[in-house]
């Protein structure tokens, strides 16, 4: 019997990556994307992202890929470095297996390995009962906010969901120096 391995995804993993996400542009609505990207356009993402030093996991049974997470920045500004935004995406053929709920159950310790305070999931088609938000439910997040209408695709109209997830305290204490949102800060101010 195998098990399905979760580990750091890697450049020769792209391909599969790119087909995963590919299937859900094209035929779900967990993304807003309306075309799904080049092999090249997402080769930039995970380069921009692993630069970054950010998670980046997939998950693994008998040599293949079942899906992917990773986490970035919920936004640019500086005052939300201790903030990222999740992403899953489970190959259609893997669905319903717990592939998932092991991809963010990993993710979420990267992410407060890394220090950071919150995880945000920003969820397209968030209706109650979504595969997305049951997961994220079941992990702990609590619903943080909606969208009504904010996206169409697919001939209907979308909510999108926020749902959110304190780590590390969230902020009930101060940001933790060596933590890596506050190295990298620090890093971009040359040092200080």
């Amino acid at each position: 019997m195998s098990i399905i391995t979760i580990r750091a995804a890697l450049e020769g993993d792209l391909d599969r990556i790119t087909e995963i996400y590919a299937d859900a542009v094209r035929h779900g609505t967990a993304s807003y994307e309306l075309e799904p990207p080049s092999r090249a356009e997402m080769g930039a993402r995970f380069d921009s992202l692993t630069t970054g030093g950010f998670p980046y996991l997939v998950a693994e049974k008998d040599g293949g890929l079942l899906g992917y997470a990773y986490a970035g920045a919920f936004r640019p500004r500086p005052a939300y470095r201790f903030i990222v935004e999740d992403s899953v995406y489970v190959a259609p053929d893997a669905k319903g297996r717990g592939v998932g709920l092991l991809l963010m159950q990993a993710l979420i310790e990267a992410c407060r390995v890394a220090g950071f305070r919150q995880i945000i999931a920003v969820i397209g088609d968030g209706h109650a009962d979504s595969a997305s938000v049951r997961l994220h439910e079941k992990l702990g997040f609590r619903h943080s906010g909606r969208l009504e209408g904010s996206g169409y695709k697919h001939g209907r109209w979308l909510d999108t969901v926020f749902m959110q997830l304190p780590l590390n305290g969230g902020a009930t204490a101060p940001p933790d120096p060596d933590s890596l949102p506050e190295r990298k800060f620090r890093e971009s101010l040359g040092g200080k």
